[in-house]
């Protein structure tokens, strides 16, 4: 029986070239698969359990402000310290909270800031306190910079009417909102206390409430320990449509429509996830549809997901990404990744989940068409990634995790386990996947404990199916092995053969046997184009489908592509307003780096980006200013 445990799983990697493991390891510095390097907290010392947050929003100092109480229990009797994660936080008083409610001050020290990191928080625990669990508060506010939290003024959000505030803890942002231990190896309940503008709405990561009365003063619980990356808040001008019994939608009142009617089979999906992956645990699943600056597709927080608005697209073309969210509610955040370097177990496991959802809702076929179509995606990041970047267990130290954000954890995670699937079949498969979840519910998890686990119960039914060989290429070397069981879809041969016979001019664009096609039909019609149109092409193109005007964001986006290689002049105008009133990273990136290939493309990128800079998310700002606020890489011609 083929049994690689975690010890020899280390052997193997140590008596491997460096090149194929861990390269970017400094040098006798082995990596510490238990510790959390993104972490300055203790938890192995001393662990928080729960919090208890009081806050005051404040959106004319753009603040939160108030205390959060945290319960710890000392797991080492000679610890006397706690440390927590904090980023650009005004740390105020800790205090020690005995059972009456008698707050005592505590001693305590802030780090010099790290640029990642941010500033540990030390608070000294007196020798006196003797009991396994205590509890200590610390009095804070944040400011108006910090990386987790984006206010939006009126003008920025979709209504017009009200401000906004919304957090974005993933990957280490919780910190700059709450001090805390900011660790996915740190599982806490939660409850709530939020004070607002009594004409908004606050919402939560726990157990929301829409029939709570608007008066500015709300109560959350979140009874099922998460990680601290899942703590979320919202708020703002916001409605409630239920579309299920277990599932609504919250959003502001001129998108709430919409949205409901968009994410109609939420309750069907939610079903179906149940019946493929066991209970779902949380109680209810609903969804938060952000303004348009949200810088993600989603956000799978607990109890309810946060959403970007760029997936209505009136036709329910784009709900894999509602899919995906809701599969987090059992790869991710029932069962998390221990550290970052471990990102894959929740997103690779969630592209998998997703896909298997579309299958059973929508057939085979439309399965098929997203995994070709996150296959291409994946060979684009293949082809432009240092090698370091392209493994699954990939090594952070020294960098903000998200810097090396790409689709190496979700789409080769994916491709991972459907190898292992394709030596187990699936029937096997699907029956480890609910047995993994159950067994690891509520925990977080390395890479090197699924290996473990997974060839216990999977792979000691299936003997020599999977050899060390195989997982250390699969989990620890760059690239795809030669072997990997790669997706194809038959639609997109037809599409193929659409595209070629209007290329060589056998076919007008109104010919085309396009009518029916999905949203990723197009998708892939557009992004395999070559680079390369003449003006006549792209105007017949544009008269027939009405590509520029398109509310499909990401039929925009693929086109957008093709308007700024080709400075296709009629349609810079709409490219500008999408530019300005989308933050979505992923649409909007990859069109700041188009534009700035040429000198008329640099010059209009740097006149957009200073108009809608103040407007997006702070991470957003992270991925862009380094691409816009240079010098163009091309002197090209333009065409």
């Amino acid at each position: 029986m083929l049994h690689l445990s975690i010890p020899r799983l280390a052997l193997l990697m140590a008596t491997l070239p460096l090149s194929n493991v861990l390269a970017q390891a400094p040098a006798n510095a082995p990596y510490d698969t238990s510790r959390d390097y993104h972490s300055y907290s203790n938890p192995q010392a001393i662990r928080v359990e729960h919090l208890d947050l009081d806050l005051d929003v404040d959106f004319k100092t753009q603040s939160l402000g108030g205390h959060v109480d945290l319960q710890v229990r000392r797991l080492d009797e000679s610890a006397r310290e706690l440390i927590l994660d904090t980023r650009d936080l005004s740390i105020q008083k800790a205090s020690l909270v005995d059972a009456a409610g008698k707050l005592t001050p505590l001693l305590f020290k802030l780090d010099a800031r790290d640029a990642v990191l941010g500033s540990a928080l030390h608070v000294t625990i007196p020798a006196e306190v003797t009991s396994p669990s205590f509890t200590v508060r610390i009095a804070y506010h944040s400011q108006p910079s910090a990386s987790g939290l984006q206010w939006l003024t009126p003008a920025q959000t979709a209504g017009k009417k009200h401000p906004f505030l919304f957090s974005q803890s993933e990957d280490i942002h919780a910190r700059s909102w709450i001090p805390l231990q900011d660790t996915p190896q740190v599982r806490v309940t939660y409850r709530a206390h939020i004070r607002t503008p009594k004409e908004l709405r606050a919402v939560m990561s726990a157990a929301n409430d829409p029939a709570s009365p608007l008066d500015g003063d709300y109560q959350f619980d979140m009874p099922q320990a998460i990680p601290s990356y899942l703590i979320a808040i919202a708020v703002g001008d916001l409605q409630f449509r239920s579309v299920g019994a277990r599932t609504g939608v919250f959003a502001e009142p001129v998108t709430v429509a919409a949205a409901a009617r968009e994410f109609a089979d939420t309750e069907s999906m939610l079903e179906t996830c149940e019946r493929l992956f066991g209970p779902y645990r949380w109680g209810r699943y609903d969804m938060l549809i952000l303004p348009p600056s949200f810088p993600l597709g989603g956000m799978e927080n607990p109890r309810l997901s946060f959403i970007t608005p760029t997936i209505i697209a009136g036709d329910r073309s784009l709900v894999s990404l509602i899919a995906h969210e809701m599969a987090h509610s059992w790869s991710g955040n029932l069962v998390t990744n221990a550290t970052w370097r471990d990102f894959w177990l929740n997103e690779g496991f969630t592209v998998f989940l997703e896909r298997r959802i579309l299958e059973s809702l929508y057939g085979q076929a439309r399965e098929e068409m997203e995994a070709v179509h996150g296959l291409q995606d994946l060979n684009h990041d293949l082809s432009t990634l240092e090698p370091r970047d392209q493994v699954l267990a990939i090594d952070l130290r020294g960098r903000d995790p998200d810097d090396a954000f790409s689709d190496i954890p979700y789409e080769k995670g994916y491709l991972f386990l459907e190898y292992l699937e394709s030596k187990v079949g699936r029937e096997r498969f699907e029956t480890f996947l609910r047995g993994y979840f159950d067994h690891f519910a509520f925990q977080s998890m390395t890479t090197e404990q699924f290996v473990d686990y997974m060839m216990s119960n999977l792979l000691s039914g299936a003997p020599g199916s999977v050899s060390d060989a195989d997982l250390n290429a699969w989990l620890y070397q760059p690239g795809l092995p030669a072997d990997a069981v790669l997706p194809h879809s038959d639609a997109f041969g037809k599409v193929d053969q659409e595209r070629r016979a209007w290329l060589e001019g056998r076919k007008a664009a109104r010919s085309l046997a396009s009518s029916g096609w999905s949203t990723y039909e197009w998708l892939y019609f557009l992004d395999n184009m070559p680079e390369h149109l003449t003006t006549a092409q792209l105007t017949e193109l544009d008269a027939t489908f009405r590509f520029t005007q398109t509310g499909n964001a990401e039929i925009a986006h693929s086109w957008f592509k093709l308007v700024i290689r080709n400075h296709y002049q009629p349609a810079l105008a709409r490219l500008d307003q999408y530019l300005i009133t989308i933050g979505r990273r992923k649409l909007i990136k990859p069109l700041y780096e188009e534009l700035m290939k040429s000198d008329w493309g640099s010059a209009e990128a740097r006149r957009v980006y200073a108009q809608a800079r103040p407007g997006y998310h702070p991470l957003t700002v992270k991925s862009l200013d380094p691409i816009v606020l240079k010098k163009p890489t091309s002197t090209a011609a333009t065409h």
